[in-house]
């Protein structure tokens, strides 16, 4: 009777905001593109074997095992979903084969552990992990399993976030939607439930993680959530509660101003030093 209630709750809350119920989709599978998240079965034996499963566990985790560098409740697996074999939900396949690889974030060529630190300093809002620790090994040893086969440059369909045709976000309109769909696992207040993580406040990402950015959060929720694929939001609900999300108060990030040193994207939502990036003058129609 618990189940039936719940379910005209839900029913009742997407009544009252709009929001039109349709044929739920699947969750996207990454087999097809060559996104997989390897069974146990195929784990070598021996030391490789004991460091890949812990950082699987790390991954899955990270806030339980490493309270002195997670300041969130947040865990790796709240991102890259499907255990980091989603597609387009930031997918771990073929990682390893991608770096070294240049950021323009930070405006350098970054390692993997660069890359993994940069995680823990904004979307986990903690603290990096020293480059020669065991537990920076074993997430190494576990991207590079996950990676297997995947040449160089570790380019797969589906492992990044989609590029959204950028739409102006209503964050009145966000938040109806955010009450009626977001809300039942986030919480009402976005401080998160024992279903879904926090998405703002004390204990989300900061404003300096990737998700803090417009563009990179519409996508995430237009092609990932709700998770259970109750609704499907169309780009501009989608857009919408992405920007009512980030209107919402996070944790800060030290040193975002020197972010973006060629020149910061138009929808990144913090002043730096080299300013928004500058963007290429339309092409001049030919003379008659």
């Amino acid at each position: 009777m618990g189940g039936i209630r719940g379910a005209f709750a839900v029913l009742a809350a997407l009544s009252a905001c709009s929001i039109q119920q349709r044929i739920p989709r699947p969750v996207a599978s990454g087999e097809a593109a060559g996104l997989r998240a390897p069974p146990d079965s195929e784990i070598p034996a021996g030391a490789l074997g004991v460091s890949i499963r812990r950082g699987r566990a790390l991954l899955r985790d990270t806030r339980d095992s490493l309270p002195d560098h997670v300041g969130s409740d947040l865990r790796c697996f709240s991102c890259h979903l499907g255990e980091g074999a989603q597609v387009n939900a930031i997918p771990f396949s073929g990682v390893y084969s991608r770096f070294p690889e240049f950021r323009p974030r930070n405006g350098r060529v970054n390692l993997l552990e660069d890359r993994i630190n940069d995680c823990f300093e904004r979307s986990l809002n903690g603290k990096a992990l020293p480059l020669e620790s065991t537990e920076m090994h074993d997430l190494v040893a576990y991207l590079a399993f996950v990676s297997r086969g995947v040449a160089p440059p570790g380019v797969l369909p589906g492992m990044r976030l989609r590029a959204l045709e950028p739409l102006p976000a209503d964050t009145l309109r966000g938040r109806e939607v955010f009450a009626g769909v977001c809300a039942r696992c986030h919480g009402p207040d976005g401080a998160g439930t024992a279903l879904a993580p926090p998405v703002w406040g004390p204990r989300s990402f900061n404003i300096g993680a990737g998700l803090a950015r417009l563009r990179s959060a519409a996508a995430f929720i237009r092609d990932n959530m709700p998770n259970d694929r109750a609704v499907t939001l169309t780009d501009q609900q989608a857009f919408d509660v992405a920007g009512y999300v980030l209107s919402r108060p996070r944790p800060d990030f030290a040193g975002k101003e020197n972010d973006w040193p060629d020149g910061a994207p138009p929808d990144v939502s913090y002043p730096t030093k080299s300013g928004l990036k500058k963007q290429a003058a339309p092409p001049k129609p030919p003379t008659q």
